[in-house]
């Protein structure tokens, strides 16, 4: 089992930058597919970023509304996901989430694991 813990979320205005992290309980975070997910008020969740690891090389996907703009890594030495998250929009305000896996998806019913989630809010 691995228990997750957001942080990082805030109040910035468009066109600013965060970076959220996601500390992660347990011996075993490396073997995880980790996800970021986001939920606006009145939407459904939906996936932003997603990163796992193929022998030595972690291959990394994006939602098409943050690619180039989000950059999703790990620290596997520290337990810890992240999303660096720049150029933000007023449509990037939405609750973010950080999910774990045993295999990546880009769908919130493949991640067993979920974090509390942090308030991500971009004023325009």
């Amino acid at each position: 089992q691995v228990q997750l813990v957001e942080s990082g979320g805030g109040l910035v205005q468009a066109g600013g930058s965060l970076r959220l992290s996601c500390a992660a309980s347990g011996r075993t975070f490396s073997s995880y597919a980790m996800a970021w997910f986001r939920q606006a008020p009145g939407k459904e969740r939906e996936f932003v970023a997603s990163i796992t690891r193929s022998g030595s090389v972690n291959i990394v996907y994006y939602a098409d509304s943050v690619k180039g703009r989000f950059a999703i890594s790990r620290d596997n030495a520290k337990n810890t996901l992240y999303l660096q998250m720049n150029s933000l929009k007023p449509e990037d305000t939405a609750v973010y989430y950080c999910a774990a896996s045993s295999s990546v998806s880009r769908s919130q019913y493949g991640y067993n694991y979920w974090g509390q989630g942090t308030q991500v809010t971009i004023s325009s």
